[in-house]
């Protein structure tokens, strides 16, 4: 993958950051959209360019729908070429379904499915036959162990239908789509020492939590060689709460 350029959609904490990370070691030169963490996102841009690649911090409100065109410009006019996008950024809206604003709903479904969407539109004709689009999913996607999670997991669940539909769009190209769907991970917007995750871990089958890395991990095989003949899939990085 040495001297491919990646996008990952909200690098700048947690999941995100630790795919960018991976990315960079791999060889590539990563972009991140961040849409408020500056700080945050400049830390991961060193970390990526302490790898011996080139590095991009975006700020970018993913719930705008004119972002995803500016994010790949952004890429394209920095490194002149975009070979795997990664959707990833995200936000855990949880509650009973009767407090759900209109404005929460439209919020949540357009950062997770409506941005994965534009961007995907937006970069699939500067992709190379072979480029890779990845997106970080959910396991409350497929489970929904407990109960004030209806929001979130409509968005999500979203995203298997747009990730089957783009591997059958793109396919003729080369360029692989798959979704992959963590459990509960420990990052600042569910830590493992939080008030609930003890009752997560429960529902596990490995009883712990996962640390960004080991999803990193997969996405960085979808988006290397071994993943070219890889699409249209679904990928259960989740301590087995799905099993």
């Amino acid at each position: 993958m040495r001297g491919e350029v990646a996008v990952v959609t909200g690098g700048s904490r947690g999941i995100g950051a630790a795919i960018a990370r991976r990315l960079a070691g791999d060889g590539v030169h990563v972009a991140i959209t961040y849409r408020a963490a500056a700080d945050r996102a400049d830390q991961v841009v060193r970390d990526v360019t302490a790898r011996g690649v080139r590095g991009l911090a975006i700020r970018a409100d993913l719930a705008d729908p004119d972002a995803p065109r500016h994010v790949v410009a952004a890429v394209l006019a920095a490194f002149g070429r975009l070979d795997v996008v990664v959707n990833n950024a995200g936000v855990a809206p949880s509650g009973p379904v009767r407090d759900v604003t209109l404005a929460e709903l439209d919020a949540t479904l357009a950062v997770h499915a409506r941005a994965a969407f534009l961007l995907a539109q937006a970069a699939e004709p500067h992709l190379p036959d072979g480029g890779r689009i990845i997106t970080v999913g959910s396991s409350l996607a497929r489970r929904v162990p407990l109960p004030g999670w209806t929001l979130y997991a409509m968005s999500k669940s979203a995203l298997i239908g747009l990730t089957k539909g783009l591997a059958r769009d793109l396919g003729p190209r080369g360029i692989t789509v798959n979704l992959v769907h963590p459990g509960s991970t420990d990052t600042d917007m569910n830590p493992a020492d939080g008030p609930d995750a003890d009752a997560e871990r429960r529902h596990t089958a490995l009883g712990r939590y996962l640390d960004p890395d080991d999803v990193a991990a997969t996405v960085a095989h979808l988006a290397g060689p071994g993943g070219r003949g890889i699409t249209g899939a679904e990928f259960a990085v989740d301590a087995g709460v799905t099993a």
